[in-house]
């Protein structure tokens, strides 16, 4: 695993963003990707900003080189499964991707009743609302408790924030065509299972996740932006679970909850977004990193830049353009 001091070392070295002026009349940016759109294919660029509860909060070293590694994984373990984005990796932060008709949905599965977000369902559950995305749940629930079979609770934009969705309210305002919707929602389940399987040999908990998906240019459902990284997801230590769970503990967390919850000590709200300071901003990293490595069973190797990660970015793309 890479050390602190060689994560110290990139601790001003982050890549806050990868604008280029030669090409800025395809730029767009994102809260953690910034993006080059091209006919029939768009450069994605993993940034190392940090973003929770909508807010852009500061950067972490390396950040953007794991998930980006890690969607790799992902997509390679699933393409049997599901067509992929994924045309070209020529940078540790670089994805070329196929452009696609994006869905006006996120698909997100979840495996058990928590959160600490506004959208999150057990921040409903918790409030007294027993009908989420259209699914009855039973009383006498309690947090960090498993469903009994997998749950589909879509969300899609309103005023820049997540709203929870039914199915039955996708289908009647037509934001996806029902046998669509058909065909995501079992390759979300698919997409789940195959996760839950993959994170148990490793000793983890998928716990949630969310997928976005989009159609081809042959109208085929194809899996887009990122799956099952700390961003998209949230994993637990599968063998603390059980006796944490049982004690009312949290269960022992391996993706930016941690920092959702330590953003909500320092009293995050929409007029005061607290500073990460350089210990949290190494903790996240170490994190992220962790469960790369936990989750493929291979050593993360950085690619550890003397200089400006931006400069070293421009030549890899240019060909693309």
């Amino acid at each position: 695993m890479i050390t602190r001091d060689q994560l110290w070392s990139q601790l001003d070295n982050c890549l806050l963003e990868a604008r280029f002026d030669r090409w800025q009349q395809y730029y767009r940016q994102g809260k953690v990707r910034d993006m080059y759109l091209l006919p029939g294919r768009r450069i994605l660029i993993t940034t190392d900003r940090q973003s929770a509860f909508d807010h852009v909060l500061g950067a972490i070293p390396l950040k953007g080189q794991v998930l980006n590694r890690m969607a790799q994984y992902w997509f390679d373990q699933t393409r049997d499964i599901v067509p992929n984005q994924v045309i070209a990796v020529p940078h540790a932060n670089v994805t070329v991707a196929r452009e696609l008709q994006m869905l006006p949905v996120e698909v997100v599965v979840r495996g058990y009743l928590t959160g600490s977000s506004d959208t999150a369902i057990w921040t409903h559950y918790a409030r007294g609302a027993r009908c989420y995305c259209g699914i009855e749940l039973a009383d006498g629930m309690v947090k960090n408790q498993p469903f009994a079979a997998p749950l589909i609770t879509p969300t899609t934009k309103s005023e820049g924030h997540d709203e929870p969705i039914s199915p039955a309210d996708i289908l009647a305002r037509r934001l996806v065509a029902p046998d669509v919707w058909a065909e995501v929602a079992r390759i979300a389940l698919a997409l789940f299972a195959r996760g839950t399987e993959l994170a148990a040999r490793q000793g983890l908990i998928l716990v949630d996740t969310k997928y976005e998906m989009g159609l081809d240019d042959e109208g085929r459902v194809t899996l887009a932006d990122e799956i099952h990284t700390p961003d998209s997801s949230r994993y637990w230590v599968s063998g603390s679970y059980a006796e944490r769970h049982a004690r009312g503990d949290e269960p022992e967390s391996l993706d930016k909850e941690f920092l959702r919850l330590w953003l909500r000590e320092k009293g995050i709200s929409d007029t005061h977004i607290p500073t990460l300071d350089d210990d949290i901003r190494l903790q996240v990293a170490e994190r992220y990193i962790d469960l790369f490595e936990r989750l493929t069973g291979e050593s993360f190797v950085a690619d550890l830049a003397s200089g400006p990660i931006r400069d070293q970015i421009e030549p890899c793309i240019a060909s693309w353009f």
